[in-house]
């Protein structure tokens, strides 16, 4: 059973042969990556936690090592960058940017990250390093963190950065 904000067969068909190809090792996988996307997909449109990805697409665990997994090795920034490129050169993007911002209040226990943080179980950055100060700045709100995003004239997104709170748009373009 499909459901309504599924990967349709024509989009499933631009992405799988941008997915890394299976290792071949171990047992097959009983989850079938169009299951395990579209519940990242799920995840990611509405926001809820990763344990309540419904069961249709696969246990949310299977469904978030998966997310972290491609995080970690570049993945999804490929795939970005060649869905980008297509478009491209389809003529589909415009490359009239606008830029803006928003600033989110990190909670007041953010600031509390680990000393040795090499030494956590699973390290929290991937292919990009982690932005100085975990991209978290002092304002009058308090401990902040400001989302940079670039977006083309037909609203699709082109870049997005993470800075800290007091950080401004201008010096972000460039990045």
């Amino acid at each position: 059973m499909t459901r309504r904000h599924d990967l349709t067969d024509g989009q499933w068909a631009a992405l799988e042969p941008l997915l890394p190809a299976p290792s071949g090792r171990g047992r097959p996988p009983k989850w079938s990556r169009r299951q395990l996307i579209d519940g990242i997909r799920w995840r990611i449109r509405t926001g809820a936690p990763w344990r309540d990805v419904p069961e249709l697409y696969a246990p949310w665990s299977t469904v978030y090592g998966r997310f972290r997994r491609w995080q970690r090795d570049g993945t999804w920034a490929k795939i970005l960058a060649t869905l980008q490129a297509h478009a491209d050169a389809a003529g589909k993007i415009g490359w009239t940017a606008s830029v803006d911002s928003t600033i989110s209040r990190a909670h007041q226990h953010a600031a509390g990250a680990r000393r040795d943080g090499h030494l956590q179980k699973e390290p929290p950055g991937g292919v990009h390093s982690e932005p100085d100060g975990h991209a978290l700045g002092r304002s009058r709100g308090g401990l902040t963190t400001k989302t940079h995003l670039v977006c083309e004239q037909g609203r699709k997104p082109l870049a997005l950065l993470v800075t800290a709170g007091q950080r401004g748009d201008s010096p972000q373009f460039i990045p």
